[in-house]
């Protein structure tokens, strides 16, 4: 088992998270149960997939929940741009907060490919 505080990429969303919920206090109030909350809960969903994968204790586990962490960054992005064009954020705020999560949809994918291709040498030397 795998402690995901030693992952970078868990780290990195984590960083985010707490950006990102000082940044939509500051979004209407009539959005708090809407798009702030979508937002915050799509940033929450991708350390806490990493974390919960990293607990499982299985790679193909790990690999699935790294899998569902990067849909919920594609959909955080969908929520920046959406943000954005309602003027909740500044297009500055926007690529500061919408950069990391590009970060860390790539860094994913890396670890995704990494795991699956481990999986695939270890299923290959069995046979």
């Amino acid at each position: 088992m795998q402690n995901f505080r030693d992952l970078l990429v868990w780290r990195k969303a984590h960083v985010l998270t707490l950006a990102i919920h000082k940044a939509t206090k500051r979004f209407p109030d009539d959005e708090r149960f809407s798009l702030t909350s979508q937002i915050r809960r799509c940033a929450g969903s991708i350390s806490a997939n990493i974390a919960e994968g990293c607990g499982r204790g299985d790679p193909g586990d790990f690999s699935r929940f790294l899998r569902i962490a990067a849909g919920s960054s594609s959909e955080l992005e969908n929520h920046f741009e959406l943000a954005r064009d309602l003027e909740y954020l500044s297009p500055d705020e926007y690529k500061l907060l919408n950069q990391p999560v590009v970060e860390i949809k790539k860094m994913l994918w890396a670890l995704i490919t990494k795991i699956d291709g481990e999986r695939g040498k270890a299923r290959g030397a069995g046979q």
